[in-house]
């Protein structure tokens, strides 16, 4: 992965700005993907989550645990569309250990640490993503990719 890559999580504004539900995204190659849960993150705000805020007032002045609400919603309702409506995996990374490269692979401190968790319900994958959601928007915490992982096997590499 390039440096770019490596260092992306899910990001947001400031908590309880106007803006506090808009995540923040580079140029580059993630902001295709960042863009992609921000449209699940609106949605979510608007249509889903319960609140007294009339509509445009949903989406401001959000506390940061109601960011991370709209972010595990965002990211499991993306991964149980991935995998047609009955699976989810989620994939978190394991701790650090030694990985002796074989053949052509080239260790990247993050593909050789990723754990995978499967789940055959929406809710218990949206819980688990947000009992974990610093391993998504934590910086250093390669959210992207790990995002980008658990989308490849809830769709699984042969569909």
């Amino acid at each position: 992965f390039s440096c770019e890559w490596a260092t992306a999580y899910f990001r947001f504004r400031q908590p309880y700005s106007d803006l506090a539900y808009a995540l923040e995204a580079e140029k580059g190659g993630t902001r295709a993907i960042l863009m992609a849960v921000q449209a699940h993150i609106i949605k979510y705000l608007l249509f889903v989550r319960n609140t007294e805020y009339t509509h445009l007032e949903r989406l401001c002045r959000l506390s940061g645990q109601e960011q991370g609400e709209a972010l595990a919603a965002a990211l499991a309702e993306t991964l149980w569309a991935a995998g047609a409506g009955g699976r989810a995996v989620v994939c978190l990374l394991t701790p650090a250990g030694p990985v002796v490269p074989s053949g052509d692979y080239k260790a990247d401190n993050v593909t050789e640490r990723i754990q995978l968790f499967e789940f055959s319900e929406k809710a218990a994958a949206q819980e688990f993503i947000f009992d974990h959601i610093n391993s998504f928007k934590g910086e250093g915490s390669h959210g992207v990719i790990l995002f980008l992982y658990s989308l490849l096997f809830s769709r699984t590499l042969e569909r």
